[in-house]
């Protein structure tokens, strides 16, 4: 492919970390191209739970199974970030697994479009597999463009953060709108997530040279042939692993034997490399990212409850009037956190940089327990949609909406300091593996989301909508209190995280 850009052009670290200003003009290209990977991926994601419960023309599913079998899918997408990270960080370099990445998510998209009835499991395979491969590597490369210590690093992950709230925004609203309209259908839903990929891989093949050495390979320094040979091995091992994914997914046992083994297995790494580490303020660093990553399961395992039984009650259970509009519950379901996101992110900044010049501005670790604060707040709101039911079991669509405005402040405390804080308390030579260790514990938070909605699911598919209302409200208050519980422990325990990150704020 043609690439604009020149061998003389082709800057230097230094050059690129010397930016003048508060944003280095290669964080607009990864912003652009995250951008539409997420379109991609929470289009997918909004549709995912109700194409595989549409009972005409999805997979016929039952709501347990739908809730199961989509967080398996999202457990795996995100366990596999874990192990693209690693390959990334060890063979391919950021640059080249982005590119493999992105290429096995838009054929995974063009399956499923082609014949989505027929084609999902294979087609969410190849999507698995490529996500892992692009997720963890982008956020890696932003967190490259900046010195250790420049403190323009979390505007930047802030606007990143942007990007990625845009793509999610515009994704969720037109994959769902596609995939539910009568004139269109699933296929053109899968379709637009193909298509917008396509856009995000082009970008980055036409801006890649701007990042210079950020993102090359690690094995630069070894006989080419070599090195040719293990970028290969990873490919075809990737694409080997297709048919015992594609098994695991249809059947979601196979899912409980393969998280029970990858988590201890990435723990142990996680504790061999750590202890492997001479420098003990690294080592003290790397054990504080690791409790901020046990605490964000929890956090993940109730926020995702988005995709899985949110969806559902959004179907099933909502009124279809937004104030003086009326709309389809699941676009305000899948597109409402992306909005509030974009427009309270430069607001929740702000805050924070007041409170900083009045040297009152919490820390990293208190606001990952503000974070679970407003978590609980939400999910108490989710609960008390209950009380404005009609006799149907159908209830207030602005209810529903506002307890998204509140989930969206307690994602604002925890989700774009969680990139930043792992790339500040991660060693240069283990970033690929922290960033996928936050994204794997995303994937335990999916799986995790998918038993807990699958446990709030009627087990009586002719259950009337009042019975679902009343289970799933009731699952809503039992994540409130849990997330408060867990908020009130990580304020408390605050000071002895803050002494493990030293310097680290």
């Amino acid at each position: 492919m043609i690439d604009p850009t020149t061998p003389s052009q082709v800057p230097t670290l230094e050059e690129i970390q010397n930016f003048k200003g508060k944003y280095p003009k290669q964080l607009w290209y990864l912003f652009l191209v995250e951008m539409w990977e997420r379109f991609c991926f929470y289009g997918m994601r909004g549709v995912l739970t109700i194409f595989m419960a549409d009972k005409l023309l999805g997979l016929a599913l039952s709501d347990k199974d739908a809730n199961l079998k989509y967080g398996a899918i999202q457990a795996f997408v995100y366990a596999f970030t874990f192990i693209g990270g690693i390959f990334a960080d060890k063979i391919l370099g950021f640059k080249k697994s982005l590119l493999f990445g992105a290429t096995v998510m838009i054929l995974g998209n063009l399956i499923i479009a082609f014949s989505p009835q027929d084609f999902f499991y294979l087609g969410i395979t190849l999507s698995i597999i490529g996500t892992g491969f692009f997720k963890p590597n982008i956020s890696s490369m932003v967190g490259e463009l900046y010195r250790e210590g420049d403190s323009r690093r979390d505007a930047g992950f802030g606007l990143f953060y942007s990007g990625i709230n845009i793509g999610a925004l515009l994704g969720g609203a037109v994959c769902v709108y596609l995939g539910t309209s009568p004139d269109y259908g699933w296929s053109y839903a899968f379709l637009s997530a193909a298509v917008v990929m396509v856009i995000g891989l082009v970008t980055f093949i036409f801006t890649k040279k701007s990042l210079g050495p950020i993102g090359d390979s690690p094995l630069l320094h070894i006989e080419p042939k070599k090195r040719t040979v293990q970028e290969i091995a990873v490919y075809v091992g990737s694409l080997i692993s297709i048919p015992l994914i594609f098994i695991m997914i249809k059947n979601t046992d196979y899912t409980d034997y393969f998280m029970y083994t990858i988590g201890p297995l990435a723990v142990l790494y996680f504790l061999f490399e750590t202890f492997k580490e001479k420098d003990l303020r690294a080592q003290k660093k790397l054990i504080a990212a690791f409790i901020f990553i046990l605490f964000s399961i929890v956090f993940w395992a109730f926020f995702e409850q988005s995709g899985g039984s949110l969806a559902l009650f959004a179907k099933d259970n909502l009124h279809h009037n937004l104030l003086f509009f009326e709309i389809n519950p699941n676009i305000v379901n899948n597109t409402s956190n992306s909005l509030f996101v974009i427009v309270f992110s430069p607001i929740v900044g702000l805050i924070w940089l007041a409170m900083a010049k009045k040297k009152i501005e919490p820390n990293t670790v208190m606001k990952f327990g503000i974070g679970f604060l407003f978590l609980a707040g939400a999910f108490y709101v989710f609960y008390y949609t209950r009380f404005f039911a009609d006799v149907q079991g159908v209830t207030s669509l602005n209810v529903f909406t506002l307890a998204y405005l509140v989930i969206t402040f307690g994602e604002l405390c925890l989700s774009p300091i969680g990139l930043s804080i792992m790339t500040k308390l991660s060693p240069k030579r283990l970033s690929g593996m922290m960033m996928g260790m936050w994204f794997l514990a995303s994937a335990y938070g999916q799986y995790a989301a998918g038993l807990l909605g699958a446990g709030m699911s009627s087990p009586d598919e002719n259950a009337s909508l009042l019975t679902k209302l009343q289970g799933y409200t009731e699952g809503y208050y039992q994540l409130a209190i849990y997330a408060l519980i867990a908020g009130v422990l990580l304020i408390v325990v605050s000071p002895l995280i803050k002494r493990l990150m030293q310097e680290v704020k």
